[in-house]
């Protein structure tokens, strides 16, 4: 267990420093892209649109069960090529888990629609945050696009970091390749559309019991950086408000990390929002902080995310 630490400790440190580097992943796929490709052909294989929804069910918990096994038993062969080459092999394991994080990409991403605001105004700050969120961005004013980036920012930290270190600490190379694997799986199957609604159920449920701790763990992390950055009072309060308003969120998991970052900053984020022309009328987070989100707000997000980063890291 203590390599695993210091494995991933050094996986998290060579993906803030690399991230997803373009003259590799314009070369070559992406591993991501791969389970990306297998899911989507047994999409086609399995999901048949005139079968049961018991049939769709079933297909679609034995799909992600053997795509688990297949993640898993990867992660595993590799693990045991790398023990061959002693501290050589940890790197080279390391080196393999980084490509499975996303921070840097994550806080790249986020900085760029607090930049575009900052630049180019509103327009530019909606087509940035426009890439790395699913809402209807055309009518948001800045504080939306505001609330939409920190949103992006808590929740992907918590599945696109926290939870694969999370996983890889547990079941090492094989959890966190597994995890990987059932992850996309819920952003490629995971929908409650006509087509997905039974065949992605089991992947879906699996993501979000997959998430559960990792998702929890990041609002504490939150709370903790909060202190190194705010003072007891704000973690006190990033605190309190994760666990009044989390369960707010349409998602059992999202929203911990997101109410833990809004209570910590005093801001106010979720709240009614559009996706593909349907109003969605959700509530707040933290109500009584601040409503009129500017790029700032987004900077300080990304700072207190750096902290737990940091910890994380150690």
């Amino acid at each position: 267990m203590d390599l695993r630490f210091l494995t991933m400790a050094l996986a998290l440190v060579i993906d803030k420093v690399f991230g997803e580097p373009d003259i590799i992943w314009k070369n070559f796929p992406h591993p991501i892209v791969w389970f990306g490709k297998v899911i989507e052909q047994a999409d086609t294989v399995f999901n048949n649109d005139h079968a049961s929804p018991f049939a769709k069910r079933r297909n679609g918990f034995l799909v992600i069960l053997v795509l688990l096994l297949a993640a898993g038993l990867t992660g595993g062969l590799l693990h045991w090529f790398f023990l061959k080459f002693g501290l050589i092999g940890l790197f080279g394991e390391a080196l393999v888990a980084s490509v499975f994080l996303a921070y840097k990409s994550l806080i790249d991403h986020v900085r760029a629609v607090a930049y575009a605001l900052q630049g180019g105004g509103l327009r530019d700050g909606r087509s940035a945050v426009g890439r790395i969120v699913g809402r209807d961005t055309a009518l948001l004013d800045e504080a939306g696009v505001c609330r939409a980036a920190v949103e992006s920012l808590a929740e992907n930290f918590a599945d696109g970091v926290v939870a694969p270190a999370f996983w890889y600490l547990v079941a090492g190379l094989p959890g966190l390749l597994a995890y990987k694997m059932l992850n996309t799986a819920d952003s490629m199957i995971g929908h409650l559309n006509d087509r997905y609604r039974d065949f992605g159920r089991a992947s879906a449920k699996l993501d979000d019991a997959a998430n559960y701790l990792p998702a929890r763990l990041t609002g504490l992390l939150y709370g903790a950086a909060t202190v190194f950055g705010y003072g007891l009072p704000a973690a006190q309060r990033s605190f309190s408000t994760m666990m009044r308003d989390a369960r707010l969120h349409r998602s059992p998991n999202s929203g911990w990390p997101e109410a833990a970052l809004a209570g910590g900053l005093n801001i106010a984020l979720a709240g009614p929002r559009i996706y593909n022309g349907i109003l969605a009328n959700e509530p707040l987070l933290n109500s009584s902080g601040k409503h009129s989100l500017k790029a700032a707000d987004v900077l300080q997000a990304i700072s207190l995310t750096e902290i737990v980063h940091v910890g994380v890291c150690l």
